[in-house]
């Protein structure tokens, strides 16, 4: 066996290295293009398949193997036509250096954009202007930045009071933040279809909610008619919260100290913040 091994070990040469590497390359760069889409989810789908494909072969399940062949035989050819848009961007966004480095927003910047949010939020809410910022953490959201109007600029209380003032041409729908920027400005998102909450919400709280149910967003809304500011997590929707309460749960949610206090969500916020006497 050692023999074998060392005689595979003197066929190898360096350009079998920079193939594998190339490959590599090829492959990670594809995996992450793809997790800027919805075609990810169905590519996991599709990857587990294929698991199940060959371990039914190996077991010898040979009508199971057979059923899953053919339903990836079609399945394949169903991928392409269904997300044929998705296809088409990603390979557009091969030439592009800029779009293939995708990495996640530094600490300091993302304090930074906390800090003006709040404080466009705190403006807003004094003025009784709307406003609904999604936060992007791993889920991505650029189908929903897709929607709107591209962005592409630092995250400034200015520059967000501007976009939410009511004449402006971009005050309806959702700011959307990626990597610490805005990407998206009157971005359209999903609605909730939960029928136990409050009549009292309007549509830009039920868009906020809507975005956190199908992804791990955090949603910053401020309503039009009373001037209060709330957040969506998972789901979960805190009302009436004060400035101050606003940045802690932000940067909980955004930069979580530690793992648990992560999970937590905005469960665990709720706790210290009803703890402080501010209502629901």
């Amino acid at each position: 066996m050692a023999e074998r091994f060392r005689s595979y070990i003197s066929m190898f040469g360096v350009r079998d290295v920079v193939d594998i590497l190339l490959v590599t390359v090829i492959v990670y760069f594809a995996i992450q293009l793809l997790r800027r889409s919805s075609a990810f989810s169905v590519m996991k789908g599709v990857f587990f398949l294929i698991l199940v494909l060959g371990l039914s072969q190996i077991l010898g399940l040979h009508t199971l193997h057979f059923l899953l062949f053919s339903t990836l035989q079609v399945g394949v050819l169903a991928v392409i036509v269904l997300f044929q848009p998705e296809l088409r961007k990603m390979l557009g966004q091969v030439g592009s250096t800029g779009n293939l480095v995708i990495g996640r927003s530094g600490t300091s910047n993302l304090e930074h954009c906390i800090t003006e949010t709040v404080e466009a939020c705190r403006s807003l809410s004094w003025e009784r202007q709307g406003a609904l910022i999604v936060f992007e953490r791993h889920d991505p959201l650029s189908d929903h930045a897709d929607t709107g109007t591209t962005v592409d600029a630092a995250v400034t209380a200015e520059l967000l009071k501007n976009i939410f003032y009511p004449k402006a041409p971009l005050h309806d729908g959702a700011v959307i933040i990626q990597n610490g920027r805005i990407t998206g400005a009157s971005c359209m998102l999903p609605l909730t279809t939960n029928q136990s909450l409050s009549r009292d919400l309007g549509m830009r709280h039920r868009a906020g909610i809507g975005v956190s149910e199908v992804s791990d967003a955090v949603v910053v809304i401020v309503s039009e008619e009373t001037g209060s500011m709330s957040a969506a997590v998972g789901g979960m929707l805190k009302r009436h919260l004060a400035p101050e309460t606003l940045e802690k749960l932000l940067r909980l949610e955004l930069l979580p100290a530690d793992p648990k206090e992560s999970k937590k969500g905005l469960g665990g916020v709720s706790k210290r913040i009803r703890k402080k006497g501010d209502n629901a």
